[in-house]
């Protein structure tokens, strides 16, 4: 299995003192996803949870949508000379009846850590349709709770205490009790892993649930939890116009700024126990 984190040498200064030590780093290597043993994607991310990842991303495409639609999940030997396996490769099977990925997704290029579903040809491209509503999904959850998100996903990061360079996607319940947690230096590969792990254990629609991201909320990530089925999508940074508009056509609710006691709602207000 690759590593989490890798070792690095570095030169510090600090207050005029020079020293070398030694630093972790969040290690980031690149995953190939294939379908039915047939190439789809590349995407750069830190090892681990690697079916969940895989899988997850299939969900955002709406190729998978429950448990029963994936037959196995495996890593592919001799991605090396040596035929060795990195563990760098996934095949994802799928069951008889469901239908591959359309042509369309295939890429000849690999999605960043950072950019997700930004190599997507055009916007309708992306507004795939889910095969759950999360608008009248039942979730109602106090104000105290949400802004108490940030703190206790912080508090679950393993990996960041050590490294300080990985994002984090956490999904809680309505009374804050963390549910899933998964980190990677890519904020919408992490996202995937959470929802793979819903796939995989046969939660999904992740209903009357909250998506924390350590980030900004930006349309892919607002896809993906609706693809997901999740009601509530919360962060600590900014949404972009897109995302607002794709919460708010979709029913979910949009949290941003999400820091000390004050957030900003951008949709879905009425979840929100005001009273």
């Amino acid at each position: 299995m690759g590593r989490v984190t890798v070792r690095r040498r570095v030169l510090r200064y600090r207050d005029g003192v020079v020293d070398h030590r030694p630093d972790a780093l969040a290690a980031e290597e690149p995953m190939e996803i294939r379908v039915n043993g047939r190439p789809l994607t590349v995407t750069m991310r830190t090892p681990g949870s690697d079916f969940d990842l895989a899988v997850g991303f299939l969900v955002s495409e709406g190729v998978v949508h429950r448990a029963s639609d994936v037959i196995a999940v495996r890593y592919c030997a001799g991605a090396t000379a040596d035929g060795s396996n990195t563990y760098n490769v996934v095949d994802v099977q799928l069951a008889g009846n469901v239908p591959p990925p359309d042509a369309s997704l295939e890429r000849n290029f690999y999605t960043t850590s950072s950019c997700g579903l930004c190599g997507k040809a055009s916007l309708e491209a992306v507004r795939t349709v889910s095969a759950w509503s999360v608008e009248d999904d039942p979730l109602r959850v106090s104000p105290d709770v949400v802004v108490s998100l940030p703190d206790r996903l912080r508090a679950a990061q393993k990996v960041f205490d050590s490294t300080g360079g990985l994002h984090a996607a956490g999904l809680f319940s309505s009374a804050g009790e963390l549910l899933t947690l998964r980190e990677d230096v890519g904020r919408h590969n992490a996202v995937d892993k959470v929802v793979g792990d819903g796939v995989l254990n046969g939660r999904l629609p992740l209903r009357d649930s909250i998506l924390m991201v350590s980030g900004r909320a930006s349309f892919e990530l607002v896809q993906k939890a609706v693809m997901a089925g999740i009601p509530m999508l919360a962060a600590v940074s900014a949404p972009s116009s897109l995302a607002v508009d794709l919460a708010e056509d979709n029913g979910l609710t949009l949290v941003g700024f999400l820091r000390g006691n004050s957030m900003n709602v951008y949709t879905g207000a009425e979840r929100l126990d005001l009273a």
